[in-house]
């Protein structure tokens, strides 16, 4: 009850900010909603009536703090629940705050390191360089005389954030018992890959094993380059790493007055994510121009590895074969990859998905190539999900978000070329590799070895259970014995089944 209270408490300012900043246009639907807007419209800032909503909704995030800006950022991925001027609005939320005191973060500094700044550094600019709703970054020169950027944790988001969640999963319980049609939308597993996420970002030893990570899938790749951790230096809200210098990669003129060719950028940059999602599984989610640079050789240099995302090797198939039949215009193979991913339930029509497809597809799909976007087209998929029941599927919303990034970056590089095809070489290769017929004997073989692999440590395993039944039998503890007895059917065996086969093997054996 309690609970309840502070969360209902805590959504009435929330209610408040929103009204202020005019973003509560969701309830323009609802006759009662429409009664409290004109309520509420006293409380709104005269400077919002110019904005589009998701521009408003966007102030209002950002006045809301560290958590509701990540929320929004989140949120620019599902542009079927929002709609996609909204989702495009919400993409473009600056995570940006004002700075903390630098004496508090030299203070933070000297407690997780457990010396004083002084004796860390020898010089620390208390002027921070960037001040985000997490952390905020100093520049500074260790003691051996490097040049390095220090990251630290904000003080108090672990507790803002904490507050922040449980009202979200508060909200997504109530919003899954009220409205049981939208449960394939699954609010609450959403909230909890958001709050991984974020958990994850808010321990910086994990953002400098994550960027270790990366460093060593692109050892070999000086066109991608990823500064290096100074782990004696690093602890759960400090992260010290190597200073870069570079452009970011938003100012073209500066580009191309360093001499560096667009397009070439733009190629490496395709490489860079094709190699992060398809080879590696493991990709940089949040590759915005404030994150990425142009080094001096031409190279491109990453920071900021808070949020990343994983992909497993089946959803990387997924993704490439449905990549490829979008491109290919082949809306048959899209269908049959969601049937096959189990991301469409058996019991719908291949025939109609497929019809669905190509109806998502041809008017994006149809423009100019340097237009066509393939982080929208995923979106749009979203749009069709209510009548084929399709669930959401959290994992793929940080790629897609990270896609529609990436295609953002390329397109302020030169707005005529499309990444994608750039990139569609790398992905027919990678298809070949994985998924043709040397891949599969591959996987056969590779089965098989690890079932030969694994037959010594089930005869140690059998020779064990023949000694036990030798030297008085089997032990089994009271819970399992309760278990086997209360156990219900099975498939076609009860659940004991197996436990009398192995005595029945162990006697056979026992008396050879």
């Amino acid at each position: 009850m309690l609970g309840a209270f502070r969360n209902l408490r805590r959504l009435a300012a929330i209610g408040r900010v929103l009204a202020q900043r005019g973003a509560l246009f969701p309830l323009e639907g609802v006759e009662a909603g429409r009664l409290l807007l004109s309520l509420l419209r006293p409380l709104m800032d005269g400077d919002i009536a110019t904005l589009r909503p998701g521009q408003r909704l966007a102030t209002a995030l950002q006045r809301l703090g560290p958590s509701f800006i990540k929320f929004g950022q989140a949120l620019s991925t599902r542009s079927d629940l929002v709609g996609d001027e909204i989702a495009l609005d919400l993409s473009e939320l600056q995570d940006r705050l004002p700075p903390f005191p630098a004496i508090e973060a030299r203070q933070i500094i000297a407690a997780e390191l457990d010396r004083p700044v002084e004796e860390i550094f020898s010089h620390f600019e208390d002027v921070p360089v960037a001040a985000a709703s997490i952390a905020q970054v100093h520049f500074a020169v260790t003691t051996e005389g490097r040049d390095v950027a220090v990251k630290v944790l904000r003080p108090g988001v672990e507790d803002q954030f904490a507050r922040d969640i449980a009202l979200f999963y508060w909200l997504a319980r109530w919003a899954e018992r009220l409205m049981p049609s939208l449960r394939r939308l699954r609010f609450v597993d959403s909230v909890r890959a958001f709050e991984d996420s974020v958990t994850m970002e808010m321990d910086l030893r994990f953002e400098a094993a994550a960027a270790a990570e990366m460093a060593d899938n692109f050892a070999d790749d000086d066109s991608f380059v990823i500064p290096d951790i100074d782990w004696q230096r690093t602890a759960k809200r400090v992260l010290t790493l190597e200073r870069i210098a570079g452009i970011p990669i938003d100012e073209v003129d500066a580009i191309v007055a360093a001499g560096h060719d667009r397009d070439q950028v733009v190629a490496k940059a395709a490489n860079a994510f094709f190699n992060m999602v398809f080879r590696d599984g493991f990709f940089h989610a949040d590759m915005h121009p404030g994150n990425l640079f142009v080094g001096s050789r031409g190279e491109l240099i990453a920071v900021d590895f808070g949020i990343t995302g994983r992909v497993d090797k089946q959803t990387r198939r997924f993704l490439g074969e449905m990549l490829l039949g979008f491109l290919n215009a082949d809306y048959r193979q899209v269908a049959e990859v969601h049937f096959a991913a189990g991301f469409v339930p058996a019991d719908k029509s291949v025939d109609a998905f497929t019809q669905a497809c190509r109806s998502i597809a041809e008017p994006i799909l149809g423009r100019p190539l340097n237009e066509i976007s393939v982080a929208r087209l995923l979106g749009q998929m979203f749009q069709v999900t209510e009548t084929f029941a399709m669930e959401t599927q959290p994992q793929l919303l940080l790629l897609q978000k990270s896609m529609l990034v990436a295609e953002g970056v390329g397109r302020t590089l030169d707005p005529r070329i499309n990444m994608w095809q750039l990139a569609r070489p790398l992905i027919e290769e990678w298809m070949i590799g994985n998924l043709g017929p040397q891949a599969r004997v591959r996987e056969s073989v590779g089965a098989l070895v690890a079932s030969l692999e694994s037959l010594p440590r089930l005869v140690q395993q059998a020779e064990k259970t023949v000694e036990a039944l030798r030297s008085g039998g089997l032990r089994l503890h009271s819970d399992s014995l309760k278990g086997m007895g209360n156990s219900r059917q099975n498939g076609i065996f009860p659940a004991w089944v197996p436990w009398v086969l192995v005595v029945v093997l162990g006697v056979l054996l026992a008396r050879r």
